[in-house]
């Protein structure tokens, strides 16, 4: 999917700093030892008796965190609310920060990992990408996440959100950057999500006034593409 030209001009005005495009990454909150990382945008799923819920994880930018719209509307409480109805036993943390870049990902990854993950979600590169960062160094710091994922919780399935740029970046840039994320899949035997905002995209009505950030309505679309993906995954982990 081509991502329209409305939208490069306004990552050209971001880029020039006419626009704020995303709040300033605040470092994650310290977890206490037996505490549940729960940042407040988290809507944990009620245990079912007797078992304790898995957990999944959504690790991203302001994307994830769900930046400009209410705490319910967000991508991982929209989950919540569809795992609910599954009567599926998974607690969903949002653990998305807004202004995170992959090597910020890569440094606050062990503050999330400090209670066992079942699922993990990632979703992040769109902030390199406004700085111009190498694809290569962009692979290495997702390597590097699901590497220390890994180390922790081995048997723990990996879903990668892809995104798309403009061709505008260069032919060269984005080609690598398309790819990205398939090849990041594979090597990991991860379940990738090829366009997050598939549908959403480039499409006024269903984003914010920065033409990046889904509206209420944008990521109600957003999380039918994410649950179309994560309920059969979720459904086969319960059996």
């Amino acid at each position: 999917m081509k991502v329209p030209q409305f939208v490069f001009i306004t990552w050209c005005l971001l880029l020039a700093g006419a626009y704020d495009f995303v709040a300033t990454a605040q470092p994650a909150p310290a977890v206490k030892p037996g505490y549940t990382t729960r940042p407040r945008n988290a809507r944990p799923v009620a245990a079912l008796a007797g078992s304790s819920p898995k957990r999944i994880v959504f690790f991203g930018n302001s994307l994830t965190a769900g930046y400009g719209v209410a705490t319910k509307r967000n991508l991982p409480s929209l989950i919540a609310q569809k795992i609910d109805s599954a009567g599926l036993n998974y607690q969903v943390v949002n653990a998305g920060v807004s202004g995170e870049t992959t090597a910020g990902g890569l440094v606050r990854v062990g503050t999330v990992l400090r209670q066992p993950v079942d699922v993990f979600v990632l979703e992040l590169g769109a902030n390199d990408v406004f700085r111009f960062v190498p694809v290569l160094e962009i692979r290495r710091n997702l390597q590097g996440i699901i590497d220390a994922v890994r180390r922790k919780n081995p048997q723990a399935k990996i879903i990668i959100a892809g995104l798309q740029i403009p061709g505008d970046f260069g032919p060269g840039y984005v080609t690598e950057f398309q790819s990205l994320f398939r090849g990041v899949a594979t090597k990991n035997r991860a379940v990738l999500i090829p366009y997050l905002l598939e549908g959403v995209g480039g499409v006024p009505e269903l984003n914010q006034q920065d033409g990046i950030h889904p509206t209420a309505a944008g990521y109600k679309v957003v999380a039918s593409t994410v649950w179309s993906t994560l309920a059969p995954l979720l459904q086969a982990k319960a059996l």
